[in-house]
């Protein structure tokens, strides 16, 4: 539920958390986007988020006939994908979940490891409109078509109440959707200078969406938006492929995917304007939506409550508290390792030196993130991690 509105900035900051919940740099972040001249009406900060680029993932900011780059984030359509299996957890002991994790791993290349081949072209790779720069970046993204990346990327087994086993893909735009950030962000701080527009900081350098670069940034962006889709239609692909080897009989049921990283144009508050979602899910009312949790803790299937003060918004996730560098400093391996084998939950990773950056110690509590949340997106089903794939 709202938690508090803030009243100091250009807009108003509708917080979805306790303030004191939010780390200092993340607030100055969250002041930067309420003090845009194109922000409208408020801004509203879920509450996973925690500091970014620019703008704090898990804001939600619109923008009057503008967008914003690095209000979209880095890993442009980065989201989720749930797929529900016909098979039961028991169907699936400890020993199998690895084995049937390692035969993926050997089909879905992760971390910076891609396909030696180009994967078939998609039908949005045909007909470019794109600047003869991004002509290499299509090569080498048409190699990560189907790969699951790494960070806090994974592919994982899970079960429901019932003993049901999904199996969850998060991941995103690879290396494509950076490269597009990059060249429109800088092109984004070119435009601002000339136009002699003052901003709170160059981090959040935007175009007009009325001039030909500014829609030019929003066909890179849906390009990039739509590979992400497919790359995780492509690793679901690959992974039924896999089950189907295993287990003859299988069948699949709900499959549902949800990105987090991406503007869109809709009207709220009576006027049409550019919604960014970053780190942040469209929860419009009776739509499903995925929230997944950290390493050991839940997910969830959620109904959408298309609340008007979130501008029909909900968190992706737990959103984090440690950074990457200080989880590795507090939290060694073997601590993390003993941890999973204690809860069950089958790990395969290839370097698992870095483990201690996704682990549970480094997000936030997922079950006080939905009950914060509750007004914005209702829980549908409550899924228990089995085993995980990692990049």
């Amino acid at each position: 539920m709202l938690s508090q509105i803030i009243k100091t900035e250009k807009v108003p900051i509708y917080l979805y958390l306790d303030k004191k919940d939010v780390e200092p740099d993340c607030f100055k972040q969250i002041q930067d986007i309420a003090n845009l001249e194109p922000a409208y009406h408020h801004v509203a900060v879920m509450p996973d988020t925690h500091l970014g680029f620019g703008m704090p993932i898990g804001g939600v900011l619109a923008l009057d006939q503008a967008i914003c780059p690095n209000a979209v984030g880095v890993d442009i359509g980065c989201g989720v994908r749930l797929i529900q299996t016909s098979l039961k957890s028991q169907e699936m002991p400890a020993e199998k979940r690895e084995r049937v994790l390692q035969q993926i791993s050997r089909v879905v290349p992760t971390g910076f490891y891609h396909h030696k081949k180009s994967q078939e072209r998609p039908d949005f790779f045909k007909d470019l409109k794109l600047p003869k720069f991004f002509n290499n970046e299509i090569k080498e993204a048409l190699k990560q078509l189907g790969t699951l990346g790494g960070g806090n990327h994974f592919i994982e087994w899970q079960k429901d109440e019932e003993e049901n086993l999904y199996v969850m893909i998060h991941c995103g735009s690879r290396h494509f959707g950076k490269k597009i950030n990059d060249y429109y962000h800088r092109l984004a701080k070119e435009w601002c200078q000339e136009q002699k527009i003052n901003l709170p900081t160059t981090e959040l350098a935007y175009f007009s969406t009325e001039v030909k670069i500014g829609q030019e940034y929003i066909y890179a962006m849906q390009l990039a938006i739509d590979f992400a889709e497919e790359n995780r239609k492509r690793i679901s692909e690959a992974i039924k492929k896999v089950l189907i080897q295993e287990y003859k009989q299988v069948d699949f049921g709900i499959d549902i995917d949800v990105h987090h990283n991406y503007a869109a144009e809709e009207e709220h508050f009576n006027k049409k304007v550019w919604v960014h979602r970053k780190g942040a899910v469209l929860a419009d009312k009776g739509r499903k939506v995925l929230v997944p949790g950290s390493l050991m803790t839940p997910s969830f299937i959620g109904i959408g409550q298309g609340a008007p003060d979130s501008f029909n918004s909900c968190s992706h996730g737990a959103g984090r508290t440690l950074g990457r560098r200080q989880a590795k400093r507090q939290y060694s391996m073997e601590q993390i390792l003993k941890e999973l084998r204690e809860g069950g939950i089958v790990l395969v990773k290839a370097k698992k030196g870095d483990i201690a950056e996704e682990s549970v110690h480094v997000y936030k509590d997922i079950m006080e993130v939905m009950r914060n949340q509750e007004s914005l997106v209702k829980i549908d089903k409550k899924l228990m991690p089995l085993g995980v794939l990692m990049g």
